[in-house]
């Protein structure tokens, strides 16, 4: 496929993102929603969609939604309701899905995305709730197609932009951002592979200047960023060439192919009059108050954009290092707990920056997870701020840290890593290797005053690591000055 320069055209994309929420329960059942259990052992007859059963609404559904709308500067709907979206699938026993449509709960919001050369602001259409269907698998069977229902019921939120991404860096963006804001939230675990966060894509393009948006498709099947990045890509290239070789555009539903990285089509396009939309006869409105927002407001954390600034402003930190501590909520904990203890931001900062985020990365686990305590790396970068500890021994026993309980000073204390600072140790250390060195000595004195760190690298040797490097320098250029 060639790709005709963007010059000419610009591509115009919406994204309707789905979070499953980290609720307990189901939407409107009383029945666990934990990932990975067996098929099928979650469900309630109302989940089977059995005549009789009557949904009860889950109120932390509604706290978490709205949560995510302050979060994202939505309005506040007072009254909304819920409606019976209708479609037949196997996986949808009720023949329906509980949603909302013309009156949603969070409306006209906006989403700040930073890209390399530049920022932006996403606008957000919606974010309404609604509950999950439940989950056919293809692949486990020659000749069937198997139903699970465990997902049938779980509670979601659904985040539709306005059409105002340009690019599929744009859209990696925006998700991104989404994800973290969902994970600061603790309402998501923002779990593409496992599906607790899934995206849908509109795409469409049009001439540089034209205001008319072009003729749309719809992207499924994504089931990470980088392949939301991917297709939506593949689709716009797609759609130029389409439309530069003479052809239309048809609104259709794509699928899209990750092993061939191309897009195939699932069906033609649905609107909203095929779904039958009409409100939900069995739950009343959803009636917000203002005592229930302020509550809600109250329990916001501060959000990453402006922990961002403030670890700049007020910490000094650098951006880059910012924006990777700000990126995760708990690292950013961890890193402010830890110099609660210890009150130098640049030196707490280097240390998770690099030994902390390597082990995550090689164990490929949480900072939840990680086994060194606040408190003990506190005690473990103060040692080295008081120069108890050089930088080697210091990454000696952070990796004995990670099996061993022991504190930071108890450990360099076993491992014999403890530098002495007492001159009556150190001197006499010096006084042999500046006594063994005369050419160096005569040479330093000429003016080579490079030479210095072989004399500390000397001393360091025959103390085997103990002497402070600090105080052998102040002490060796003392004597030399006087020999």
């Amino acid at each position: 496929m060639s790709t005709i320069s963007s010059k000419k055209y610009e591509a115009v994309i919406g994204l309707e993102v789905h979070a499953q929420l980290l609720t307990k329960s189901k939407a409107f059942a009383p029945v666990t929603t934990e990932y990975g259990s067996a098929p099928n052992t979650q469900i309630t007859p109302l989940c089977l969609g059995h005549p009789g059963t009557l949904p009860v609404l889950n109120e932390n559904l509604v706290r978490y939604i709205i949560k995510l709308g302050l979060a994202t500067g939505c309005n506040i709907a007072e009254k909304s309701i819920f409606a019976r979206k209708n479609y037949f699938y196997p996986d949808l026993p009720k023949g329906y899905q509980i949603s909302q449509y013309d009156t949603p709960i969070c409306f006209d919001g906006e989403l700040d995305i930073e890209l390399e050369e530049y920022s932006k602001t996403i606008g957000i259409t919606r974010i309404h709730m609604e509950e999950d269907a439940g989950k056919s698998i293809h692949d486990q069977d020659p000749y069937h197609t198997l139903v699970d229902l465990n997902r049938a019921g779980t509670p979601l939120i659904e985040i539709v932009s306005e059409p105002d991404i340009r690019t599929p860096q744009e859209a990696y963006a925006y998700l991104t951002k989404i994800k973290q804001i969902v994970q600061y939230l603790e309402i998501c675990d923002g779990n593409m592979e496992e599906g607790s966060l899934r995206c849908d894509a509109n795409v469409s393009i049009r001439p540089r200047g034209q205001k008319e948006f072009g003729t749309r498709t719809e992207l499924k099947n994504m089931n990470s960023f980088r392949n939301v990045e991917r297709a939506i890509q593949f689709e716009i290239e797609r759609q130029i060439d389409l439309v530069e070789s003479g052809g239309e555009v048809v609104q259709e539903t794509l699928l899209w192919d990750a092993s061939k990285l191309e897009t195939r089509q699932m069906r033609s396009k649905e609107e909203a009059h095929d779904y039958r939309y009409f409100p939900e006869p069995d739950l009343p409105p959803v009636v917000v108050t203002d005592e229930m927002l302020n509550d809600i407001r109250s329990e916001l954390p501060e959000m990453p954009s402006v922990r961002f600034e403030r670890f700049i402003s007020e910490l000094k930190l650098g951006k880059e290092d910012a924006s990777i501590l700000t990126e995760n909520r708990y690292l950013a904990d961890y890193f402010e707990d830890v110099l609660e203890l210890h009150n130098d931001a640049k030196a707490v900062a280097n240390v998770i920056l690099t030994e902390v985020l390597r082990v995550l990365n090689e164990r490929s686990i949480t900072i939840r997870e990680f086994p060194i305590s606040v408190d003990r790396l506190a005690g473990l970068i103060k040692l080295k701020a008081e120069d108890k500890i050089n930088s080697s021994a210091m990454q000696k026993i952070f990796n004995e840290m990670l099996t061993e309980e022991l504190s930071a000073e108890k450990l360099a204390e076993k491992l014999n890593l403890l530098q002495v600072s007492d001159t009556g140790f150190v001197e006499p250390i010096i006084d042999e290797v500046i006594a063994k060195n005369p050419d160096e000595v005569a040479r330093f004195k000429e003016g080579k005053n490079a030479l210095i760190g072989f004399f500390i690298g000397q001393v360091m040797k025959q103390s085997k690591g103990k002497a402070n490097p600090k105080q052998v320098r102040e002490l060796l250029i003392q004597k030399l000055n006087q020999s």
